[in-house]
């Protein structure tokens, strides 16, 4: 998935004096005084931009946060919001108004811009900073370097698709398998931080790349599993279930047009997926009829189970560029999601048990938010939310299809649109039930 964002803006300014700018701008800043719109314009355009490029999981939050931070420094915005742009309308207090619009592309692969960006907020909120301040500490989470050097991105990416590895076949040899492919994606994924027309295509060099070393090396015996079962943990980081759970929580809460439009992308990514598996099959020689979805007798012990979500947990932090300071926090919410969904699907099926673990992980990662010392709620969410799988099921379901297996397929995409929903929906009930009141 492509991870650079720019931010451009497009000014229509609207009764203003000379006099007036200069005289705004002597007093932005300034702790109870009003800010003048140039400031305004510019700190809200420059936040409106990383929130954009931070809102891989959903832009409905970023009208709430930009209106906020206008408010703390006494005008007001609104905002026109679709998945990569907005039209922000800022009043400063004299009621004089700018219109700009905001580009900046969706995805959640620099978290620590995110954990940066909520102690600032809640300063400027608090009225504890001035317009000039904020600015310069905005403009330096934004030009920060990665937490983490380009080697330890690799080695998270390949502990992020090892953990996952048992949820797809708890075997000893998928867990082997995905230790030799998850290096080629992994280096991909770093390499396309450098070279942005590799970053287009992303997922369907991977995917190619995958599937041949998959057919090619590891597929040659049923008994080990489908191909896809064998694929899926390296592709794992690719798969967009973020972007679909993002699409559907947003329809479900109201917004249309940036929920349709992420969900087109989405598809989109997930496709390329898709055609990329395929591409590696006809490379190889190889007949569709190979993409069966079966999965292996299972012989890995509880105990490997038990820490393949510590392995999980560890390259999620360091492939999400995630401070590390919050490991403990977001491994209790991992074992609380799938400790959740493992009883409730036993006891009421796969859909039901996908609602209340998000329901309950979006619980537990609200009320662990509250605070500005505290993770901001996507850091919480976000490991979790990666364990209920819900991209792994479109794959499966296309390439089951590919190879002819019609029922299964249509069965697995079925299972993708019902915990989609279920995903989404849990996580809007359980935000919902314990977000604080709005004043």
């Amino acid at each position: 998935m492509p991870n650079d964002g720019t931010a451009g803006t497009l000014v229509l300014p609207v009764g203003r004096s000379e006099e007036s700018d200069v005289e705004q701008r002597a007093v932005a800043g300034l702790d109870g005084l009003p800010a003048g719109l140039d400031d305004l314009t510019a700190f809200l355009t420059r936040l409106t931009g990383l929130l954009l490029r931070s809102s891989g999981e959903g832009a409905h939050l970023v009208e709430r946060a930009v209106a906020d931070a206008a408010r703390a420094y006494g005008g007001s915005a609104s905002l026109l919001l679709v998945p990569e742009a907005a039209a922000l309308a800022v009043t400063a207090a004299d009621g004089s108004v700018r219109t700009v619009t905001v580009h900046g592309f969706p995805e959640v692969f620099r978290l620590d811009q995110v954990a940066a960006l909520k102690p600032l907020l809640a300063e400027v909120g608090a009225g504890g900073v001035g317009l000039a301040e904020a600015e310069r500490r905005l403009a330096a989470i934004e030009a920060a370097p990665p937490p983490y050097p380009w080697w330890l991105k690799f080695l998270g990416i390949v502990l992020f698709s090892l953990g996952f590895a048992p949820l797809m076949q708890p075997t000893w040899y998928e867990v082997g398998t995905t230790a030799v492919l998850a290096a080629p994606a992994a280096a991909f994924a770093v390499t396309a931080g450098r070279l942005p027309r590799l970053a287009l295509i992303l997922p369907l060099v991977v995917a190619v790349t995958v599937s041949v070393v998959t057919i090619e090396l590891f597929a040659d015996d049923p008994a080990r599993g489908g191909p896809v079962l064998l694929m899926l943990p390296a592709l794992f980081y690719f798969v967009p279930g973020d972007y679909l759970s993002a699409a559907a929580a947003e329809l479900a809460a109201g917004l249309i047009t940036t929920g349709a439009i992420r969900l087109v992308y989405a598809v989109f990514l997930l496709v390329q997926l898709y055609v990329g598996v395929l591409l590696g099959v006809l490379v190889t020689g190889t007949s569709t009829h190979a993409l069966f979805d079966m999965a292996a007798e299972a012989d890995l012990p509880r105990w490997a189970l038990f820490l393949a979500w510590i392995v999980f947990t560890a390259g999620t932090l360091l492939a999400f560029a995630i401070p590390p300071r919050w490991f403990v926090p977001l491994l209790l919410l991992v074992y609380l999601t799938v400790g959740v969904q493992s009883a409730c699907t036993k006891l009421v099926g796969e859909a039901a048990g996908t609602f209340l673990a998000a329901a309950v992980l979006a619980a537990a990662a609200t009320l662990i938010a509250r605070g500005p010392g505290r993770p901001p709620r996507l850091i919480l969410l976000l490991p979790g939310f990666f364990t209920l799988t819900v991209g792994s099921l479109g794959m499966r379901g296309l390439t089951t299809l590919a190879g002819g297996y019609v029922i299964q397929g249509f069965d697995d995409l079925l299972k993708l649109v019902t915990v989609v929903t279920a995903l989404a929906v849990g996580l809007v009930v359980g935000g919902a039930l314990t977000s604080a009141p709005r004043r």
